[in-house]
């Protein structure tokens, strides 16, 4: 795909007001390092005058200790000056990476659930780790380094011009020459590498969603496959790269062709000019060393165009993640804030004619949902699938923002709580029961840090997790890993957590879906034990499950459909005895 050549070429002041904003925080450090950069060069441009002055001492038999004195003054200092300013800026890259990176995380972890899930998660990673690292040069580096080397560049050519005014147009035009070519290559570069990093952006995230699906895409014997698909991003990436070098090459190769030319061209010229005796051998050679030196200040030009074009792009991926949309981020010195004491009778939560869907342009999931959870008691959950079970788990946890109606806890608006307020009191176990990275403990102690060992032992006995727990070398601290954890185990894991919480509300996306008989009849008392001192709702796969439940609520397509007791819906609704009868199937064929 092409570009359209005014589209290619620019790099507008809005967009380097992007990368600046990483930059700003630091500006006094960039100025420090600018002015080390400018002392350095200085003592770049002087060194062949200097060497002019010992030739030109050498010739009049005059003393050459000043000139030889100076010439290692400008190397003992150049040198330390030339020290200070790279720590200084590898420093200062450093921090404006952790600081891009911090944000990020931060605003990761505190985006709403549906703006975190919209885009895959390898993408997401990607913009915290390689598109961080462009930014190291390109926000601290190549402002810097391109102030500097068109300081040195019209440095180099005053001094010429001192030297000598026929010399300098033949090098004027060889830095004509490669200053349009520059001009026209660099922003194609630019666009190639912008496109080599979007390819390599979507590569992490499908790779990173294979690899959650490792052993489906075993399974199914398609792992030649999947990774087709994946490499097709990695190569499109590699042809954009591609592109980029060749470009880079042939400008580089044209400038260095140019400058060695303009040198040739001096030596010639110069060598007529000496011996009709209108320059000096001192000069001449004065001259050359400024020549042999043109390559360096247009060598960093060209090296920090690139650099900044590519940080522009890394900048603006990584300012895309700003529009992330977040939660409100109050903090609360108590785990569970200070709030009135409630009514006994009075239910822990409520819906009221509540809707909601996934998108402004969305069929909505849930319709008027009115629900109420008394403060103790189990409630369960069922319908088909699509029904809107996971939805109203959302609503309650406020992953998701309802479109109509309202929620109440302990009768207060959701509208006047903050998300930690609402989530203090509640606590939640994912079907997946995703593992988080870390020990045993770590996990333990995700919702509630200030646990003791005991406590977390009194959680483990519960689940029947303890004398697994307790053989292992490591115990509490032994490091988890998917693979290294069954999915029981996972599920056993975030119920302890759950129950170590001591929350009102325990939302449970049936946590014994993946236990067998024996610890699941354990856990099923862990839940009774939990209702009669608060309340837990259930979204309900086992029949278990449904039959231990005091309210079971019918819901489908997003509609609470019935309530009531298990005999009373399967003597009243037809679709209550279907979903009954093919947990009942299931339990069976499970028992067989």
């Amino acid at each position: 795909m092409t570009v359209p050549e005014d589209v290619s070429r620019k790099v507008s002041v809005p967009r380097l007001r992007i990368l600046w904003s990483f930059a700003r925080p630091h500006k006094r450090a960039l100025a420090l390092a600018l002015v080390l950069a400018l002392v350095g060069s200085g003592m770049g441009l002087a060194t062949p005058m200097v060497t002019k002055g010992v030739l030109d001492a050498l010739g009049g038999s005059g003393s050459m200790r000043g000139p030889i004195s100076a010439l290692l003054s400008l190397l003992v200092v150049g040198s330390a000056v030339m020290y200070w300013q790279w720590t200084l800026l590898g420093a200062l890259g450093e921090r404006v990476v952790l600081q891009a990176r911090d944000s990020m995380v931060r605003r990761f972890l505190r985006a709403t659930v549906p703006a975190a899930t919209r885009r895959p998660p390898g993408e997401l990673v990607t913009r915290v780790t390689s598109d961080t690292v462009l930014l190291h040069q390109a926000a601290t580096g190549a402002p810097v380094g391109l102030i500097n080397a068109v300081v040195m560049l019209l440095g180099t050519l005053v001094l010429m011009a001192v030297l000598d005014l026929v010399l300098l147009g033949t090098v004027v035009a060889a830095v004509v020459v490669v200053g349009v070519l520059f001009a026209v290559l660099m922003p194609q570069i630019a666009t190639a590498q912008q496109r080599a990093q979007d390819h390599l952006g979507r590569l992490g995230g499908n790779l990173e969603g294979a690899l959650r699906a490792i052993r489906t895409v075993k399974a199914a014997r398609a792992e030649d496959r999947t990774a087709e698909r994946i490499v097709a991003d990695a190569r499109t990436s590699a042809e954009h790269g591609i592109r980029a070098v060749r470009r880079e090459a042939l400008a580089w190769t044209i400038a260095v062709a140019g400058i060695q030319l303009a040198i040739i061209l001096v030596l010639g010229v110069g060598a007529w000019r000496v011996s009709e005796g209108a320059l000096e051998v001192s000069s001449l050679i004065a001259f050359l060393l400024y020549s042999f030196g043109l390559m360096d200040p247009i060598s960093e030009l060209s090296q920090n165009v690139t650099a900044l074009q590519s940080g522009i792009a890394a900048a603006e991926r990584i300012r895309e993640t700003a529009d992330l949309q977040t939660e409100e981020v109050e903090r609360f010195a108590r785990d569970v804030p200070v709030r009135e004491a409630a009514l006994p009778e009075a239910p822990v939560l409520e819906l009221r004619d509540v809707t909601a869907a996934y998108g402004p342009d969305a069929e909505p999931a849930v319709r008027g949902v009115g629900l109420v959870i008394p403060r103790r008691g189990h409630t369960a959950i069922v319908g088909p699938s699509g029904a809107g079970k996971t939805t109203l788990f959302s609503l309650v946890l406020r992953f998701l923002e309802p479109t109509g109606g309202e929620l109440l806890l302990d009768g207060r608006p959701y509208r006047d709580l903050t998300h930690d307020e609402i989530r203090s009191r509640l606590a939640y176990v994912e079907q997946d029961t995703p593992i988080v990275p870390g020990t045993i403990r770590d996990n333990l102690l995700l919702a509630r840090p200030d646990a003791t060992d005991a406590e977390l032992r009194r959680v483990l006995r519960e689940v029947r997790l303890a004398e697994k727990v307790d053989a292992l070398d490591e115990g509490l601290d032994t490091p988890l890993s998917g693979a290294a954890v069954s999915g029981g185990e996972r599920q056993r894991i975030a119920l302890a957590r759950a129950l170590l919480r001591t929350p009102d509300v325990l939302l449970l996306d049936e946590a014994t879906a993946q236990l067998d008989g024996l610890t699941e009849a354990a856990v099923q008392e862990c839940v009774r034990a939990r209702a009669a001192s608060g309340a837990v709702v259930t979204i309900a796969h086992r029949l278990s499950t449904v039959i231990d439940a005091d309210t079971i609520v019918v819901m489908e397509a997003g509609r609470v459909r019935a309530r009531g007791g298990h005999g009373e819906l399967l003597a009243t609704d037809a679709l209550y005895r279907e979903l009954v009868e093919a947990l009942r199937i299931a339990a069976d064929a499970r028992a067989v």
